[in-house]
């Protein structure tokens, strides 16, 4: 919602918008000349028709306008906000009928799709064509520091956009070209089978001119590519042998990022740097390979780019370190997320041959399951998700909204990951539990990994800040005489 009233703003569009606090993304629509309520009522509407009615009668105008509202899903019925919009008559519009508008009035619209991997993809992907100056615009749904943000406007036939499919409008999009990472059931609040969510997918297949593909995943390999199609299809692998138009070779994984050779139909490109960790994103930095390459960026250029991207905000995001010890934001809270995300973490714990002498010696996971539906659903898989993890710390479940269903709750997501575990894990159910066992049991050569996507990344300036006050005191002592 923020990347799209940034997008709007900027086309010099009245922007008002409410949210339940500040943040430094409603401090730049701000800047930039948004009105934002800090709260959510039908007064917001009132007073933005009473002063639209005053600027008019100051210029004669004609009778006020009502104004377009744009909402989420995390929008239900019963919102004071909405119910007043609806009562007035105001025009109403899901998020996603905005983003598919700015996607079909750019002659190069690329939509970033899949279960995981959609926030890194586009905003690499946006990077690099930032990179190749082809001075893109980008919405996508993480902040990334190359321009200050979830989104940026550019002067260009391009748009890079991030193409959510937790709530079924995937289908509304029409890109000049898609993109799909991997395709998994996740959102049971909304899908109940796989079969729901390939069908979602197979409507943006049919919407997408150029079609670019991961076929390392099953669902997409076996069950999504159509038979004899006409339509343009680029696929890529990590495994050469697949065949795929883009591949990668003499892969080396390290703790501070990855190097590997990348392959265009079979020839050598060239070699590839990333800042980021594991299987995963190099298979994210692939896609963005594969698209930047279809619209004739050199390797060179690419590859410079990808060397110099730091990534996207939560996305194994590095948040400070104290005492040896070091804090890590991550999104994760699907089973194979967390899964991929320790691995990348355990990297930094394992001796290899570029790094013999390991960077920490624990991998702390702390955990904040988001909604009952998902950890209901998921339950049997988050018990095994947390393998590369030495020590995890479990809290209550974080609803998002939804009504808890009585069926499971963070004390029970704790014992069935501890049936499956070997190490520690600890059920603390609530974040303030969690700050007093962190700063209690943390030591130096621990990595803290904080996973999910609801609020349990509030607590890592208070705990960053106990070790450095502690860090601060034995300095001080050490300099007494």
């Amino acid at each position: 919602m923020s990347a799209l009233a940034h997008v709007l703003v900027q086309r010099n569009l009245p922007i008002s918008g409410s949210d339940v606090r500040q943040s430094s993304i409603t401090q730049k629509l701000q800047a930039l000349g948004a009105q934002i309520f800090w709260r959510q009522d039908a007064g917001n509407l009132t007073q933005l028709l009473a002063s639209q009615a005053e600027a008019n009668q100051k210029s004669q105008d004609a009778s006020p306008v009502l104004p377009q509202v744009v909402c989420s899903t995390a929008i239900h019925a019963d919102n004071p906000e909405y119910r007043a919009a609806v009562e007035l008559g105001c025009p109403i519009f899901h998020r996603s009928d905005v983003l598919a508008a700015l996607i079909k009035e750019t002659p190069c619209g690329i939509a970033v799709a899949g279960t995981h991997g959609k926030t890194t993809t586009s905003s690499l992907l946006g990077y690099v064509l930032l990179e190749g100056r082809l001075d893109p615009s980008i919405v996508v749904g993480g902040e990334v520091a190359a321009w200050n943000g979830n989104a940026r406007v550019g002067n260009s036939p391009y748009l890079v956009a991030e193409a959510d499919e937790s709530d079924g409008s995937l289908v509304k999009f029409s890109p000049k070209m898609g993109v799909i990472t991997n395709i998994e059931l996740d959102h049971p609040d909304h899908y109940t089978t796989l079969d729901q969510v390939l069908e979602i997918f197979q409507a943006f297949v049919n919407h997408c001119q150029c079609l670019i593909v991961c076929i390392d995943c099953p669902n997409i390999r076996e069950r999504l590519i159509p038979a004899n199609s006409t339509k343009e299809i680029l696929t890529y692998s990590l495994n050469e042998e697949v065949g795929a138009d883009y591949s990668v070779r003499q892969v080396i994984y390290t703790a501070s990022g990855t190097v590997a050779q990348v392959l265009e139909k079979g020839e050598l490109l060239g070699e590839m740097h990333l800042n980021l960790l594991g299987e995963h994103n190099l298979s994210n930095a692939l896609a963005a390979v594969a698209i930047a390459r279809q619209l004739n960026l050199d390797f060179p250029t690419i590859a410079n780019a990808m060397a110099s991207f730091e990534g996207a905000r939560r996305r194994f995001e590095h948040r400070g370190e104290a005492q040896g010890i070091c804090f890590i934001d991550d999104y994760a809270h699907h089973p194979s997320e967390i899964t991929a995300t320790l691995a990348s973490a355990r990297l930094q714990v394992q001796p290899s041959q570029s790094a013999p002498a390991p960077i920490y010696k624990r991998v702390i996971a702390v955990f904040q399951p988001h909604r009952f539906s998902r950890t209901h659903t998921f339950l049997e898989e988050f018990s095994q998700a947390f393998s590369d993890a030495d020590v995890v710390l479990v809290t209550d479940i974080y609803s998002a909204g939804e009504e808890d269903s009585g069926l499971i709750d963070g004390e029970q997501v704790t014992a069935k990951i501890a049936a499956h575990h070997s190490g520690t894990v600890c059920y603390q159910p609530e974040l303030t539990n969690v700050t007093n066992y962190l700063c209690q049991n943390l030591c130096s050569g621990d990595l803290v990994m904080f996973l999910g996507a609801g609020n349990l990344n509030r607590i890592i300036p208070d705990v960053l800040s106990h070790f450095q006050a502690k860090a601060a005191d034995s300095l001080d002592r050490v300099a007494l005489p």
